[in-house]
């Protein structure tokens, strides 16, 4: 059989055993933006704008509901940081890795695109949901809350994936509704606790405000990837791999 022939069709085998995988990771993150960025519109009618906890709470039970539903078919990662450390831990492969990590970003830039639709008000022109610093903090301040962010987030799923908690998963959607709540009250009035390039990717992009956007890639790829390793081969014990 000559490699022209093998190729194609290996090609097909790839895609006909990870398109569901894709297409919930896609789904999950187009759901956590929109639903997520929904509740920074402000409610009409409430004086002082919004309750501090509203966006904080209402992302964390997102991503509740969205690991719910989408979690036994791709992981529902909904982070490209979250989907490399899913790659380091052996938990899907380098091409499944990269697919997931396209579509969170373009899953995050519909549901957005959805949000500009349906809301009564102009979203991206008066830059909701974009994730900006603080006035009072400079760049670097920034860059430092956002690998902090992602650190305890990345070291959260790396607990949840390793073996020794294999049997104790049932709650696993409730933990990171916590864990993103959490973070979110703390680092939310400081840098929007992004700790998701693709998050912030959407609504910058609608909105063509890109103030340090920088800060919210390298941020969330530099402090989550690095807990990732040092939990791999420090803490971790035995690493069953089974890429797809």
């Amino acid at each position: 059989m000559t490699i022209q022939s093998v190729r194609p069709t290996s090609i097909t085998k790839w895609v006909s055993t990870q398109w569901k995988g894709i297409i919930a990771e896609f789904t999950a993150t187009m759901f956590l933006i929109t639903f997520g960025c929904m509740s920074t519109i402000p409610i009409t009618g409430l004086l002082g704008g919004n309750p501090p906890m509203y966006a904080a709470l209402t992302f964390g039970m997102t991503v509740m509901f969205n690991i719910q539903i989408f979690g036994h078919l791709s992981g529902a990662y909904m982070n490209p940081f979250v989907t490399v450390a899913a790659v380091l831990f052996g938990k899907i492969s380098v091409c499944v890795g990269v697919a997931y990590i396209i579509a969170e970003i373009v899953g995050a830039t519909l549901g957005y695109g959805i949000l500009i639709g349906v809301a009564p008000i102009d979203v991206a022109g008066e830059g909701l949901c974009v994730t900006l610093p603080h006035p009072n903090i400079n760049e670097w301040q920034a860059l430092g809350i956002e690998m902090v962010l992602s650190a305890a987030l990345s070291l959260v799923n790396c607990a949840v994936w390793d073996p020794v908690n294999e049997t104790r998963q049932d709650s696993v959607p409730l933990k990171f509704a916590l864990t993103i709540a959490g973070l979110s009250f703390a680092g939310g009035p400081l840098t929007g606790a992004s700790m998701n390039p693709a998050r912030s990717f959407g609504p910058a992009l609608w909105s063509n405000r890109w103030d340090i956007h920088w800060v919210y890639w390298v941020g969330p790829f530099v402090g989550g990837i690095i807990p990732a390793v040092f939990y791999k081969y420090v803490w971790l014990q035995k690493v069953e791999s089974k890429l797809p």
